[in-house]
């Protein structure tokens, strides 16, 4: 008998080279997948919610496990266990037990990023925002913002040459706010395409910058042509703060 597990967990992107496995780099799922395979006693391959790029964040995340072992979500002790030996910046929050054709990818409804721009230079805070000093037009960055909702095919805000079938992602929310210091851009949307958060922010701040008006996101979006948008934002500063899924994929 197999029974299958999403894993809740959160990590600082710094030191990896995103989420996925790949060949040239060490990554957050090469180690989780070690360190679950040790205490499980069994070899673990975990599927992610999604990937995240070299450097970005994530407060949240999922992947799904199948395992030999049941209960586990019952078992505290496996928490304590792997968070005993997952380097500092990897954190196991929860095991949950899900169906057996739960999907950590393919079930999620949303995603939500966060990405943080610091307007006060700070050198511990210098790996999770990027630092901008000048004055930038929030009010033209929100009007930008609520564009966004108004389209689906985000072509020009997509990494070039992405493995994807369909550029098409519905946004359902889209702002920029002040958190003291700090200028803070929430989206959230059924999914994301590669580099599109850092190209939608790197765009805005373009019309912050008042290089651009908010209106002219019209034609950007319109020409599907990613060199129409502007250049893509560092990674610190992006985090995944939330993933929801349907409540009947959980065996509560």
């Amino acid at each position: 008998m197999v029974y299958r597990y999403f894993i809740h967990f959160g990590y600082k992107g710094t030191n990896y080279h995103g989420w996925q496995i790949q060949p040239n780099g060490i990554t957050v799922q090469e180690v989780l997948d070690h360190v679950l395979s040790i205490i499980l006693k069994e070899q673990i391959k975990t599927i992610g919610a999604g990937r995240t790029d070299t450097g970005v964040h994530a407060s949240c995340f999922y992947a799904h496990f199948d395992c030999k072992l049941s209960n586990l979500e019952q078992n505290q002790k496996i928490i304590y266990q792997l968070n005993a030996i997952l380097p500092i910046d990897i954190a196991v929050y929860k095991i949950i037990s899900v169906r057996a054709d739960a999907h950590a990818r393919f079930d999620a409804i949303s995603r939500t990023y966060l990405y943080r721009i610091s307007q006060v230079k700070d050198p511990f805070n210098q790996e999770f925002v990027m630092y901008i000093a000048n004055p930038l037009n929030m009010d033209a960055m929100n009007k930008t913002a609520a564009i966004l909702k108004e389209y689906e095919d985000f072509t020009s805000f997509s990494k070039l040459h992405s493995d994807v079938k369909t550029n098409n992602c519905k946004i359902f929310k889209a702002n920029w706010k002040l958190h003291q210091h700090e200028l803070h851009f929430t989206i959230t949307a059924n999914r994301f395409l590669r580099n599109m958060v850092r190209a939608i922010v790197g765009t805005m701040l373009e019309v912050g910058n008042e290089k651009i008006t908010a209106d002219d996101i019209h034609s950007i979006i319109k020409s599907k042509n990613r060199s129409k948008a502007g250049t893509s934002v560092k990674a610190r500063g992006l985090h995944l703060v939330d993933i929801q899924y349907p409540v009947e994929i959980f065996n509560l």
